[in-house]
């Protein structure tokens, strides 16, 4: 079984291991390749993402499935997507009907995920700033988790700004994803998205 996954190139750097590991530990004898194709920015849209989707099932080594796996909030003015759900059906609306293409998106960035692990973060940053409350998928209110992120480490004793490739890791680094999981039903639906096609249980 082969699985692409379409991220953001810092994405991918950050949060692959980390997805390895979990899923090595639910998918004894079953674990996917999974192939992380990442683009640096925001993943493509329109024909284009239909088109980069196709080519994936094509060639020596083909794909059984793909995922795209996007931010809703992706930089553009105006907004690409209105939410997680909009990224999804517009993903699907370009791809088309394809069953072998599986569309996620991020509520609102990568970082709402690392949100969970918040006195990990107060330890990295040096601040002891209370957590966002409520579901870390839907942290905003002008201030996205990336905000955030960086707001902690910029007011932190840390001496030294967040930096995705390097941070968001180390909040990782020792934590179990389950944490994770738990909190974040679009972290949950992508997690599971994989465990169905490979047979393995899903999480409840």
């Amino acid at each position: 079984m082969k699985i692409t996954i379409l991220v953001e190139g810092k994405t991918e750097k950050t949060f692959k291991p980390y997805l390895l590991d979990f899923l090595k530990h639910r998918l004894s004898g079953r674990m996917p390749a999974l192939d992380f194709f990442p683009y640096n920015g925001r993943i493509p849209t329109d024909d284009k993402l239909k088109r980069v989707v196709e080519n994936f099932y094509k060639g020596r080594n083909p794909a059984d499935h793909v995922i795209a796996l996007t931010d809703v909030y992706t930089g553009t003015q105006p907004p690409e997507f209105l939410d997680a759900a909009d990224a999804k059906r517009k993903m699907r609306q370009w791809v088309g009907e394809e069953p072998r293409f599986h569309p996620h998106a991020a509520q609102h960035d990568f970082e709402a995920w690392l949100l969970p692990y918040w006195p990990k973060i107060q330890k990295l940053a040096g601040h002891n700033k209370a957590a966002p409350s409520g579901n870390p998928e839907k942290v905003n209110h002008g201030n996205l988790p990336a905000h955030r992120l960086i707001e902690m480490f910029r007011i932190g004793t840390c001496n030294h700004g967040y930096i995705k490739t390097r941070d968001a890791g180390n909040i990782l680094l020792g934590n179990d994803l389950m944490v994770a999981i738990n909190q974040c039903p679009a972290l949950k639906a992508f997690i599971n998205t994989i465990l169905r096609v490979c047979g393995g249980e899903l999480i409840l």
